[in-house]
């Protein structure tokens, strides 16, 4: 494998969200946080592959169609500069690219020739931050009021904590280009 990715969650890293972290149902609501772009450059210039990983259940559940996910995921691939994006569209305990599992991840490192021990995962949720460790990637939570919040697929698992947490996109960004230096066993605390 030869690429370093960053996998970057879609809504409430890239977009805003609602106050229960829920992202848009429409391209109209779509609003796009003001530092995304200049994040993803800083990312993409330090030779990093950007790959957006998002759950979309809403899509399954019928209150968001199929059409209207993809004009979504289109617009912030354009806006914010990204390279790829992934999408698990399925809803329920069964699918194995459903955050937390690391389905997604799996999938663009094996499609897109990606070191997964060089690579990371920024999300705003705990299930985010599990599909990067069972992916082998190191991972920073920008954190948010419902970050550890059960979601559909339950609570957070005991133990589970990222490799640090922002307060903004920005920050999580130059603790990536910062840490992208280390050995891998240094970025885990490894002795």
């Amino acid at each position: 494998m030869t690429g370093a990715a960053v996998f970057l969650d879609r809504d409430g890293v890239l977009d805003q969200v609602d106050p229960n972290g829920w992202g848009p149902l429409t391209l109209s609501d779509l609003q796009m946080l003001d530092e995304a772009p200049g994040a993803v450059r800083r990312l993409r210039g330090a030779n990093f592959v950007t790959v957006v990983v998002t759950n979309q259940p809403d899509v399954a559940r019928g209150s968001l169609t199929l059409a209207t996910a993809n004009a979504i995921n289109d617009q912030v691939q354009q806006e914010a500069g990204v390279d790829f994006v992934y999408t698990c569209f399925h809803d329920g305990d069964d699918c194995p690219c459903r955050k937390p599992r690391p389905g997604m991840l799996l999938d663009a490192a094996a499609d897109l020739d990606l070191d997964l021990d060089r690579s990371w995962l920024i999300g705003d949720r705990w299930v985010d931050i599990e599909a990067g460790r069972a992916a082998g990637v190191r991972t920073v939570l920008l954190e948010a009021p419902y970050s550890w919040q059960p979601t559909g697929a339950g609570a957070p698992p005991d133990g589970l904590s990222p490799l640090h947490r922002a307060g903004s996109l920005g920050d999580c960004v130059d603790f990536v280009l910062a840490g992208s230096s280390l050995r891998s066993d240094e970025q885990r605390g490894s002795p």
